[in-house]
This record gives structure tokens, C-alpha cells and sequence, in this order.
């Protein structure tokens, strides 16, 4: 029977992770790892693919306050389920290309079936997985997890977009990649169908007893959002989100600084990314046993000050063709600190001691903040890439705003370690 159960587990986890990665593959991971090949088959500039996410992040910033509840009231089975569906159906339609106001329609779009279905159900399932003790190791295994799914796509995405490419890649025409991208984006939709439907038939929680236990009937209301807000760790917990997050939103230039900086090629350059994705399950897996081991807030100041670090190091522009050595050490150790900050972020919910009962509500108000670079980080980058494009110089401001909000994040994440510390001391 334990064996049994300990199976059952397993493939919880499993297709937890497939279904938390797979959802944001089309929005966000396929231009992370192809961002010029991406720009130049729309026809866009790094400003304008920044106004797409924006648009997404302004959706998503009212779907993270309603979606939160809405998890508290219906199965995460069904809702995920429904938002992978929804958010393949909408890669399909990325695959014919629409144009730049369709695009921004298009990204909203995405914006209500990732977050307002689909995030604050999958924050749940996570934590009624990791039950009481091992809220590192289940948060760790799924963003540890995400990342190797993430790194699976990227890499099929890589080998199809490379067997379209019948040439050298510096001899292809605009046209002749944007052909090639298609297929990897058609691909990438009907994967994300398939493990839609895996998560509406074997994503289920019978070996947890906390579903059932849990009142349903109270889920959405006023007295859940007043009780929440009453805890210190919830404020402190949007700040760093917000400052942890910017700092994600960054490793989606670093195939492009490979690009235009390291002066590698477009395939050379997606690789880069694609190698990166594959550190995320290491850091994942053994960031998560060490939090359960102590405390999942200071691991989350550790990547703050490695994120702070190496963002310094970008922004002062001594890494160039010349420094290959530096550039990969310093993107190796920004991806450690970046992925040990969001592999805890939600850990810290235990740890706080906020109720499992209202957990979708305290997720949903708690992104509303945190989650706000989905407006404006795209923006924010992608000014000052295109008003020095091409120029190393665009990428320094970039990284020198980045380590304003990890230094921020790093101050609000010492005072989580103290307060949480003293509730528990």
C-alpha cells in the first residue's frame, strides 16, 4: 500500500511540474531562448515584444487577485487543465503570425489562462503536496522541475528549428527562419495539449485528506483578504517577489547579450539560454533540501546577494567577446541566485505560518504586487536595448536597474529572516 501511495506521489509531482512549465512555455520561455529569431519573425522591436508583456502583466494583475480565490473554491485539476488547453489553442494562433495589435490581444489573452486559471491553483496543489514539513523539497522539486521541462522544451525547440534550417544559419534569409520557428511553435502548441489533457485525467489529490477537509464555502469572501492582510510576511513577501522577479525577467536577454555582445550565433545564442534552464532542476532540488534543513528565507537572501552581485558585474561592462570565461561564470552564478530566490518565494507561506485554507486568496493578493514586472520590466529593458541596439551599452543600464531592485529585495528578504525567526524562536 505504501508503495502504492509513494507511486501515486511521484506522479502528482510529476505531472504537476509538466503542466507549471508547459503553460508558460508559449508566452514567455520560446522567446526567452529564440528573442531575436522571435523579433524579426513579427517584425517587432525589443520595446514593442516589452508592450506584449505588458499587456499580459496588466491582465494578470487583476487575474492574480480574482484567480486567488477562485483556487480556493474549485479542483486544480480542472482549472490547470482548462488553461493549458486555452493557452495552446492561443500558440496556434501565434504560429500564423499575427500582427503587432493582435499580438498585444493575443498576450492578454494569456495573461487571464496562465494566471487567472491557472496560478494560484498550481501554488495549492504545490503546498498541499510538500504538506507540513517539506515545503522546501516540494517548492524546490517544482521550480527545479519547471526548469528542466522548460530546458526539454527549449532544447526540442533548438533541434526543429535547426532541422528547417537547411544552411548556415548566417546565410538564411528573415523569411527562411521565420518558416522554421513556425514549426517549432506549432510543435510546442500541441505538447502543451497533450499534458493539458494528462492534468484533467490523472492530475488528482486522493492521497491528501486536506482537500476534503477544507471549507469551501468560505473561500471567497472579504473576511479571508482582511485576515491576510493582517500578516507582516505577506507585505514583506510582495516586495521581494516584485525585486525577485525582475531579476527572472532579466535571464530572458541573456541569449541576446550572447548575441550582440559575446557576438555568437542565433543558434549558438538560443543554446546558451537552453544550457541555462538546465541549472534551474540542480538548484531546485538541492536549494529546497537545504531550506527544509533551515530556513527557506535565508537561501532567499543568499540569491539576492548573488544576484545582486553579478548584476554589478554586468552593468560596469567588463564582460565582453574577450571575457568568454567571466561571462559564463557570471551568467552560472546569476542563474544560481536568481533560481534559489523563486524556487522559495512561495516556501515562505509555512514558514510564516498564513493558512493553508486561504492560501489561494494569500497567493493572488500577494502576486497583485509581486508580480507587477510582467508590466513593466519588458518596457522598462527594452527602451533602453533599442535606443542603443546592438550596443553593449543598452545592456549595462539594464543590468544596472537590476541590481537596484535585487539590493531592495535583499533588505526586504533580512527582514522576513528576522520576523519569521522571531514567530517561530
Amino acid at each position: 500500500m505504501s508503495t502504492k501511495k509513494t507511486r501515486s506521489t511521484i506522479f502528482i509531482i510529476i505531472l504537476l511540474i509538466l503542466a507549471a512549465e508547459a503553460v508558460f512555455i508559449l508566452p514567455f520561455v520560446l522567446q526567452r531562448i529564440f528573442r531575436t529569431t522571435f523579433l524579426e519573425s513579427f517584425g517587432i522591436s525589443q520595446f514593442e515584444i516589452g508592450s506584449c508583456f505588458s499587456a499580459y502583466g496588466t491582465v494578470a494583475l487583476f487575474s492574480y487577485l480574482f484567480g486567488g480565490p477562485l483556487a480556493d473554491k474549485f479542483r486544480p485539476h480542472i482549472l490547470m487543465s482548462v488553461a493549458l488547453m486555452l493557452t495552446a489553442l492561443g500558440g496556434l494562433y501565434l504560429a500564423t503570425y499575427p500582427s503587432l495589435g493582435n499580438l498585444h490581444i493575443l498576450y492578454g489573452f494569456w495573461g487571464f489562462t496562465t494566471i487567472f486559471l491557472f496560478w494560484a491553483a498550481m501554488i495549492k496543489a504545490t503546498r498541499i503536496w510538500g504538506g507540513s514539513n517539506k515545503q522546501g523539497i516540494a517548492f524546490g522539486f517544482l521550480d527545479g522541475g519547471r526548469g528542466l521541462v522548460a530546458a526539454i522544451f527549449g532544447s526540442a525547440g533548438v533541434l526543429i528549428f535547426s532541422l528547417f534550417i537547411t544552411k548556415d544559419i548566417e546565410l538564411t534569409s528573415v523569411a527562411e527562419r521565420r518558416e522554421a520557428f513556425k514549426h517549432v511553435i506549432t510543435y510546442t502548441s500541441f505538447a502543451v495539449m497533450v499534458i493539458a489533457l494528462l492534468v484533467f485525467f490523472f492530475l488528482r489529490f486522493k492521497t491528501n485528506d486536506t482537500v476534503k477537509t477544507e471549507p469551501a464555502k468560505k473561500t471567497i469572501t472579504l473576511d479571508n483578504f482582511k485576515l491576510i492582510i493582517k500578516y507582516k510576511s505577506v507585505w514583506l513577501l510582495m516586495i521581494i517577489i516584485l525585486c525577485a522577479y525582475y531579476g527572472y525577467k532579466m535571464t530572458d536577454l541573456f541569449s541576446l547579450y550572447a548575441e550582440e555582445v559575446m557576438l555568437y550565433n542565433k543558434i549558438e545564442a538560443a543554446t546558451i539560454g537552453t544550457y541555462l534552464l538546465y541549472m534551474r532542476p540542480v538548484i531546485g532540488v538541492v536549494i529546497g533540501l537545504l531550506a527544509d534543513r533551515t530556513r527557506a528565507s535565508l537561501w532567499i537572501i543568499i540569491g539576492f546577494l548573488l544576484m545582486t552581485l553579478t548584476s554589478l558585474i554586468f552593468a560596469s561592462g567588463i564582460i565582453s567577446d574577450n571575457t568568454t570565461l567571466l561571462f559564463i561564470l557570471s551568467i552560472g552564478t546569476m542563474a544560481l541566485g536568481v533560481y534559489s530566490a523563486r524556487v522559495l518565494y512561495f516556501a515562505v507561506l509555512e514558514e510564516a505560518k498564513i493558512p493553508l485554507a486561504v492560501t489561494g486568496t494569500a497567493v493572488g493578493f500577494i502576486s497583485v504586487v509581486g508580480y507587477t514586472p510582467d508590466i513593466f520590466a519588458g518596457l522598462l529593458y527594452g527602451y533602453f536595448l533599442s535606443a542603443y541596439e546592438g550596443l553593449e551599452i543598452g545592456h549595462q543600464i539594464a543590468f544596472g536597474i537590476m541590481a537596484g531592485f535585487t539590493l531592495i529585495g535583499c533588505i526586504a528578504s533580512i527582514m522576513l529572516y528576522r520576523h519569521t525567526k522571531s514567530k517561530t524562536g
